[in-house]
């Protein structure tokens, strides 16, 4: 057993000053908490832009001490090895414990740096002919010599960061991350994980809720201990925290005038092994839509057999929406540039520059309010898609997910400008929120290389099998990406499904070469074995008509007798309606009724709809199968019988996860 570490926000809407038994209400706790937040900004910024040079990196990526010992894993006394002291300003009194956080959150900072540091190093000693586009070549090269954890979005960025560099230098390329930027910004939160009990302790009262202990400043500018106070902090703890976690030291800052609680829970959960996997899924990062994957097993001759069903999460619709948003975010930063070099022409005395001030700052409110927009979309549609990968996965039986590696991941042509506007939808996020999913059922999640899965075909296994894109299956002669036809052995399905099928192949047939990283933990397939992937249909069970017609030795579609179409009587009357409705009215709801087991109106948003896209195979948009979006279509998560030659599929009743 192991275990699993997240972070829930909780609020602190009140506090107890513990000598005096004072209630603080949420104003002056916010106040007090403010205090000390902005101490240790302050403290950290300064620590940082002392330190920002390229020796200072240097001696952090050594890892060596002043003495010679190795530096700590805690970032305080990694700190304090180097000989990087804190300070306060004059009249100012902390405890050594608040110069600890400040500590902690210096050597993060910095360390973040030093990954960066890697990245554009890599991106400089292997600078491309053409930044725009890289060759194959060009490619391996910069992945001989990136960091591990690089994404193809990371990439991007920086080499874009090096252009506009060597774009206002000349033609220079920079040296190091600290003349290619800044001293970053710190936030105004207080670590409260590298103090101890002489500045904040806390405490699980019950099963939703916990007490913090934690010492504030009663003044803005504390001049002896005396200007310092237990403050004891009630906490309401969600849902998502079960009664068996183990709660860690929080995090505390200010947001929007409320003692936001950053709070750190501890969860045991199976180990997921490396190798071994006989059922497992692939997923592929779809053009249109985002995910599309298909869910297949190991036979025992080496073969990967798939279940021949695709699993599609379309969210077209939501990724429509974060394009506009992005253009609107666009459209008022240019607006608010164009505002900041009026405002920079003119004197704070002239007539306008009030009216000036009062419309940027309105923009800039607009301009911060997209932005979290956009930043809680990409979050829900991230958690989103990973709930439905990992239940498919469990509703399938599978013991591993298999993706595409975003460090490899990088296309070109129409399917680039694909890539990139999925980028918005942070696939970063989606992977991570996928892996901490799986690890809560332990089923492993490994990325395998991610080239060459939508060029080949899975049928054929054999690498050479060249896959012909067009628009659909009855437009074969042109060029298109939706379609994939194989002229070999005459396979013809979903680009994207294809590309999940030999994902999966990669990753099942490649399982023993999986590499798991000391570091970060995850695991990775970087080597490619091919082979081809069978489609078996699942047995279907005989109807009863089938069964009765196999007893008793009948047909089972049994010709109708013929009918005597002697006209020996007229034909009776037609009941008529008792009243005559227009034609204009139709017979049946427009908008589908509540159903039998809820009450009430119907929920807010677009209809729920049964009918199935055009192109997309199993799809259902109804309420027993939500995503969490009204514009999303997924497929239902249905636990399947036996497939292939392998055991039965687990029954609903033994799967209570994924009706969560």
């Amino acid at each position: 057993m192991s275990r699993l570490t997240s972070t829930a926000t909780c609020t602190a809407h009140s506090a107890i000053v513990e000598q005096t038994g004072q209630v603080v209400p949420q104003p002056l706790l916010a106040q007090r908490v403010s205090w000390l937040t902005g101490l240790a900004r302050d403290l950290t910024a300064d620590l940082v832009a002392a330190r920002w040079s390229a020796a200072g990196l240097d001696a952090l990526a050594c890892g060596v001490g002043l003495d010679g010992r190795v530096l700590p894993a805690k970032g305080w006394m990694a700190l304090r090895r180097l000989g990087w002291g804190v300070s306060p300003a004059a009249g100012v009194h902390m405890c050594d414990r608040v110069a600890r956080c400040v500590q902690e959150q210096v050597a993060r900072t910095m360390r973040l740096a030093l990954h960066r540091r890697a990245v554009v190093a890599a991106i400089v000693a292997t600078w491309p002919r053409d930044p725009g586009r890289r060759t194959d070549a060009e490619w391996d090269a910069l992945q001989a010599v990136l960091p591990d954890g690089a994404g193809a979005a990371e990439i991007r960025n920086r080499t874009r960061q090096v252009r506009a560099y060597r774009d206002a230098h000349d033609g220079q390329l920079p040296a190091d991350l600290t003349e290619l930027e800044g001293p970053p910004a710190c936030a105004a939160q207080i670590v409260l994980a590298a103090a101890d009990r002489q500045l904040a302790t806390l405490e699980r009262t019950g099963e939703r809720s916990a007490r913090l202990r934690v010492k504030l400043p009663l003044t803005a500018s504390p001049a002896s201990a005396r200007d310092w106070a237990w403050h004891v902090l009630p906490i309401a703890l969600p849902p998502t925290v079960p009664a068996e976690a183990k709660l860690c030291t929080p995090t505390l800052r200010v947001a929007k005038g409320r003692v936001r609680v950053d709070l750190p829970f501890q969860t045991p959960i199976g180990f997921a092994p490396a190798t071994g996997h006989v059922i497992g899924c692939g997923f592929d990062w779809e053009l249109s839509a985002l995910l599309t994957g298909t869910v297949g097993r190991l036979t025992a001759d080496g073969r990967v057999v798939s279940d021949g069903r695709p699993l599609v999460y379309d969210a077209s619709g939501v990724s429509a929406k974060l394009h506009r948003l992005r253009a609107e975010r666009e459209h008022l930063a240019a607006k608010r540039e164009c505002q900041e070099r009026l405002l920079a022409g003119l004197a704070s005395t002239d007539a306008r520059f009030a009216a000036l001030s009062a419309a940027y700052e309105v923009i800039d409110r607009e301009h911060e309010r997209v932005c979290a927009r956009i930043r809680n979309l990409n979050k829900a549609l991230a958690w989103s898609a990973a709930r439905w990968a990992v239940d498919q996965a469990l509703a399938s039986g599978a013991t591993v997910i298999y993706l595409e590696n975003l460090a490899t991941l990088e296309a070109r042509g129409r399917r680039g400008r694909a890539n990139a506007r999925l980028s918005g939808q942070v696939r970063g996020q989606i992977v991570e929120a996928v892996r901490h999913l799986a690890a809560k059922s332990a089923i492993a999640v490994v990325t395998v290389a991610a080239r060459g899965t939508s060029k080949y075909c899975p049928r054929c296994g054999d690498g050479t099998s060249v896959l012909r894109h067009c628009p659909a299956p009855d437009r074969l002669a042109e060029r298109g990406w939706a379609w994939a036809w194989c002229p070999a052995c005459g396979l013809s399905c979903d680009r994207d499904w294809a590309a999940a099928e030999r994902i999966l192949a990669r990753g099942l047939l490649g399982q023993q070469a999986t590499r798991t990283d000391r570091t970060t933990g995850t695991r990775s397939i970087a080597a490619v074995v091919e082979g081809n992937v069978a489609r078996a249909r699942r047995p279907r069970k005989a109807t009863r008509a089938a069964r009765r017609a196999r007893r008793t030795r009948t047909d089972l579609h049994p010709r109708p007798a013929a009918r005597d179409r002697a006209k020996n009587r007229p034909t009776p009357k037609r009941p008529t309606r008792a009243s005559k409705t227009s034609s204009r009215v139709p017979d049946r709801r427009t908008v589908p009724a509540p159903l039998p087991s809820r009450g009430g109106q119907r929920p807010a948003g677009q209809a729920p709809q049964t009918t199935r896209p055009a192109g997309r195979t199993g799809l259902a948009r109804d309420p027993h199968h939500r995503t969490g979006f009204h514009r999303v279509a997924a497929t239902p998560v249905l636990p399947l019988g036996q497939y292939a030659d392998g055991p039965p599929r687990p029954r609903l009743p033994d799967l209570p996860e994924i009706l969560r």
